[in-house]
């Protein structure tokens, strides 16, 4: 005689993980974890100049966030095509409102925090709202190419860029320090960021290809790409131990060489498992992991 067992149990598991999804996907794909990133980032370095864990409730920080929701959401909303496997942009075709949503908290959030700005952080606020919108929006006047992502070779140095200043400089700007006394802190962050640029490239190879952007990954090849990561991640580990050498910290030397593998495990990962949660979870997510190794204490 067979035993059946009650359903219900496995029915509210069945909804309970239901809803998990549903969770990550709107963490996700409202970039709301990308804000996250980039404000820990942004806190990593104030970690360094200040000496001191940086309070979690800044004008820098709204800013940071606001702007990472602001530009990313914009981005999302304009954006008509998509690698073939791309569960982010299913999910914007349903739940466009979301994005409208994070839009709109994010520029409240940029003008909020600007009234609080230094100067210097104001006006490199305005050429980096420049060059963020320049990168998805038609603003150039030229026939063909509008976008500064059309640009396929600039795209990825125009991308690193934007996000080094956001998570480097601009801390150090706004806390009053010289960036001439944190040369490597910059050039490491850089690193790092190419490296995950050049990741997310490579997984718009052929949409960018379609749209006759050539980028660094349809430039030099996927092989090449993949070297060019390890040298860029050879160069972060190094640029690490010298700043240690700087600025001696065994927690901060030790985050970086832990974010180094996890780049590694993630890309591997996110290659051999495409989809937009791999890479926006786990390679964006080395952001996250480094900067919460740099910040215990």
């Amino acid at each position: 005689m067979k035993v059946r067992l009650p359903l219900q149990p496995y029915f509210f598991l069945a909804v309970l993980l239901q809803q998990l999804n549903k969770l990550v996907n709107w963490i996700l794909f409202t970039s709301f974890y990308a804000a996250c990133c980039a404000t820990g980032m942004c806190m990593a370095t104030e970690r360094l100049v200040l000496a001191h864990i940086p309070p979690l409730f800044t004008p820098l920080h709204m800013l940071v966030f606001g702007s990472t929701l602001f530009v990313y959401n914009t981005h999302y909303l304009i954006k008509r095509s998509a690698p073939d496997v791309s569960d982010r942009f299913q999910w914007s075709q349903h739940y466009k409102l979301w994005h409208y949503i994070a839009l709109s908290a994010g520029m409240v959030a940029c003008v909020a925090s600007l009234f609080w700005m230094p100067v210097n952080v104001f006006y490199a606020c305005i050429v980096l709202g420049v060059l963020s919108f320049g990168y998805s929006l038609p603003l150039l006047p030229f026939k063909n190419k509008k976008r500064l992502k059309d640009f396929g070779w600039f795209k990825i140095l125009l991308l690193t860029s934007v996000w080094t200043i956001v998570t480097s400089v601009l801390p150090m700007l706004y806390w009053g320090k010289s960036l001439a006394d944190y040369p490597f802190e910059i050039c490491l962050r850089f690193g790092l960021l190419l490296t995950l640029c050049i990741a997310f490239d490579m997984r718009d190879m052929q949409t960018d290809l379609d749209a006759k952007i050539f980028t660094l990954p349809n430039l030099i090849g996927v092989k090449n790409s993949y070297s060019l990561m390890s040298f860029t991640m050879l160069l972060f580990i190094a640029l690490s131990v010298v700043q240690y050498l700087r600025y001696p910290s065994v927690t901060r030397l030790t985050g970086e060489l832990v974010t180094a593998l996890a780049t590694k495990l993630a890309i591997d990962y996110a290659r051999k498992y495409p989809s937009d949660k791999a890479y926006l979870a786990l390679v964006d997510g080395v952001m996250l992991l480094y900067a919460v190794l740099v910040l215990w204490h």
